[in-house]
């Protein structure tokens, strides 16, 4: 969300609260370093820092590899706001006193700006480029005036900053003035004037659910992070407003907890973030998500659940050890999600030891198949209906050793996805869509369920023939 205060200022956030986030964050100069502690970018906003007492920095923190331990240094009262991206250190100097994790939001931003011009690539050979080093410091030069933070929008940038390193030659008085109301307007992210002859909306809310499970079949932690990714197309200035399960409970830190919903059918749902278009006031007073939403692919908001979750799958493992030569695994997988619906792309991992000299495989479905490489079978099943079980059999001839050591027995592992299917419950009720050309969109909503690190351990019974 780290924009300029008149971004703030139109994102409905008070002027006092902006122009305060403004003040205190200041900065004297930014610099690239590379692991060796060489300065590869010094771009100087303020007087008060000189490159000596940043070269300081780099022979102390940065050439003795102590940038990674903490990321706040104090040499010589300045203040050295940093973080590493590979074998890149960003760094923003200062000698006041300023919000320190907004310039470092900052600095993050100033990685992605740097990757979305440079295909991706942010290394020392990508920054020494002649090329790339002037786009660098012209953006620089638009990012940041006097050490106030500006725009770093990377599509609205690269509107008048081009891959050459110049200045758009092309660009009209016209599209000046576009571009000047977008990077100080209210809805930067959006360009005027879209039309689409076919107006869509894709929503898919893509669920990762992470589950250990005991021996002793009881759930030792399970969670699920997911996300609602968009794809928009719609013409003119579209405002949007999706609606979320009815009884959501929303845990904020300090809220008052007799504030709460308590119904038991409702969401627990944590670490919530929105993309930038998002109105947060609308979304705390109504809970409700209303925007305005951007051209194309876009994340809209990321959140995680712990409580509650429904697990898709069973897992009911047999290990029996018989004798020191031969181990038999029987593996039962049950689906717990409607018959209506079906998995698709479902990869169990069954771990055997280290010294087996033979591995035979069974399935009533699927392909069950020894590989070496991941000291593991792996069984695949293309498709798994719901509320179905399948079973497979491993049997290992494991060579004796002289070194007593028992098996560390990993746990059985699960990948698979299941559309149509949320382990968190969330559900989207609603998506209106209001525009003054008044057409009528078309609308779609999926879902899909993706294993995580999604575990079973297991426990073996010994008997001797």
């Amino acid at each position: 969300f780290f924009f300029s205060s008149r971004r703030r200022h139109t994102r409905q956030r008070s002027v006092s609260w902006a122009r305060r986030c403004v003040q205190e964050t200041v900065a004297s100069s930014i610099v690239f370093i590379n692991n060796k502690g060489e300065i590869l970018i010094y771009r100087r906003y303020r007087d008060d820092v000189s490159r000596s007492e940043v070269q300081q920095f780099c022979s102390k923190i940065v050439a003795t590899k102590e940038a990674k331990e903490q990321p706040i240094n104090l040499i010589d009262d300045v203040s050295f706001v940093h973080i590493t991206h590979g074998e890149i250190t960003l760094v923003a100097t200062t000698k006041s006193n300023p919000n320190a994790t907004l310039l470092m939001q900052f600095l993050f931003h100033l990685v992605v700006l740097c990757k979305a011009y440079f295909a991706g690539n942010f290394d020392e050979n990508t920054i020494k480029d002649k090329d790339n080093f002037v786009i660098i410091y012209e953006l620089l030069d638009e990012v940041m005036d006097y050490g106030y933070p500006q725009i770093t929008d990377p599509d609205l940038l690269k509107e008048y900053i081009t891959q050459s390193g110049k200045k758009a030659e092309a660009v009209t008085a016209e599209k000046l003035k576009q571009i000047t109301i977008r990077a100080t307007g209210a809805i930067s992210w959006r360009p005027e004037n879209v039309y689409h002859s076919n107006n869509v909306v894709y929503i898919d809310v893509v669920e990762k659910v992470n589950v250990l499970i005991s021996t002793r079949d009881t759930v030792l932690k399970a969670d699920v992070s997911g996300q609602i990714m968009m794809k928009v197309a719609l013409s003119g200035m579209p405002e949007c407003k999706i609606g979320i399960n009815d009884k959501l409970i929303i845990k904020v830190q300090g809220q008052n907890p007799t504030s709460s919903v308590t119904s038991t059918k409702g969401i627990s749902i944590e670490d919530i973030k929105f993309h930038q278009c998002v109105s947060l006031r609308e979304f705390d007073q109504k809970r409700g998500i209303a925007f305005i939403p951007p051209e194309g692919v876009f994340e809209l908001m990321t959140y995680r659940v712990t409580e509650n979750v429904n697990l898709p799958f069973k897992l009911f493992p047999v290990v029996q050890e018989i004798g020191k030569s031969r181990l038999e695994i029987n593996l039962k997988v049950k689906a717990l999600f409607d018959s209506s619906n079906s998995a698709s792309n479902v990869v169990v991992k069954v771990p055997v030891p280290k010294n087996v000299i033979n591995v035979k495989s069974f399935s009533n479905t699927g392909k069950a198949k020894y590989e070496p490489e991941n000291t593991a079978v792996l069984w695949r099943i293309k498709k798994f209906p719901g509320e179905s079980e399948f079973l497979v059999r491993v049997e290992c001839e494991i060579t004796p050793t002289t070194v007593e050591k028992q098996w560390v027995r990993p746990p059985i592992s699960m990948e698979f996805q299941v559309p149509m299917f949320t382990s968190s419950g969330l559900r989207v009720r609603y998506l209106t869509i209001i525009e003054k050309m008044g057409y009528k969109p078309t609308k779609w909503i999926r879902y899909v369920t993706k294993g995580g690190l999604y575990e079973q351990r297991i426990q073996y019974f010994s008997s001797f023939m």
